[in-house]
């Protein structure tokens, strides 16, 4: 086990969000990812353009429930729906506690390629479709696109792929360097960069766009890019 920051020790290629991972997550990915906080924030207030009274909105992959949470307590007044769906115990524990006093969100344990969504009016990925594994991604856009009601949003952040290799190599070294100002160690940086091998398999920007495309998404346009990090806003 190696040390990627903040107390979190993972092996090569065995990154994973259980254990005790939810207890300092909130702060890690913060480190780790540029602007994350703000990109709440623009999910938030695009939200504003979907949600009406009766809405339901799904993030899917939710994590600690912190962006469902801003979500609902922005929209307490109008009588939404949040559910928030996370495949790890610890994690869907984390959420449930933080909404605890929510009435209008639902935390449920669930696998997003086999869980079953009902007709909503947003659907949220903030940095969760990274994870799943490439063979059965365009399934899953598929469903989002199939579960939105007419009009409705598709908000998804993504790390993204350069799109050639001078490129690339830009990025990820000032990636290396962001983090580094962050406060993570040399060491940890490529501890956290074995952990993820297999597991984290960002597309390019036109990736993530000719999936949404095929789902039969026409109006796509990108919303935040900082580096190699990138917030799309999709309509049906």
């Amino acid at each position: 086990m190696s040390e990627v920051g903040d107390t979190i020790s993972v092996a090569n290629a065995r990154w994973s969000f259980g254990g005790s991972v939810p207890e300092t997550f909130d702060n890690h990915v913060g480190r780790s990812v540029p602007q994350y906080q703000q990109g709440h924030g623009i999910v938030v207030a695009l939200s504003d353009f979907f949600i009406r009274p009766g809405s339901r909105v799904y993030e899917l992959g939710c994590s600690t429930g912190e962006l469902t949470r801003k979500m609902a307590e922005a929209n307490s007044d109008r009588h939404v729906s949040f559910i928030g769906l996370e495949i790890e115990p610890a994690m869907v524990e984390a959420a449930k506690r933080k909404t605890s006093n929510l009435p209008r969100v639902e935390i449920r344990e669930a696998d997003i390629i086999d869980a079953e969504l009902e007709p909503a009016d947003l659907i949220v990925a903030y940095y969760t479709i990274q994870f799943v594994q490439p063979a059965v991604r365009q399934l899953l856009f598929n469903k989002i696109y199939n579960s939105l009601n007419w009009g409705g949003g598709f908000l998804l952040f993504e790390k993204v792929r350069a799109p050639d290799a001078r490129f690339q190599d830009m990025m990820s070294s000032l990636y290396v360097d962001f983090k580094l100002q962050q406060g993570f160690t040399e060491q940890e940086i490529v501890n956290k960069s074995r952990s993820l091998k297999g597991i984290l398999e960002p597309f390019s920007t036109q990736g993530n766009i000719d999936l949404m495309q095929r789902a039969g998404f026409v109006d796509i346009m990108t919303v935040f890019k900082h580096l190699c990090f990138e917030g799309f806003l999709a309509i049906k």
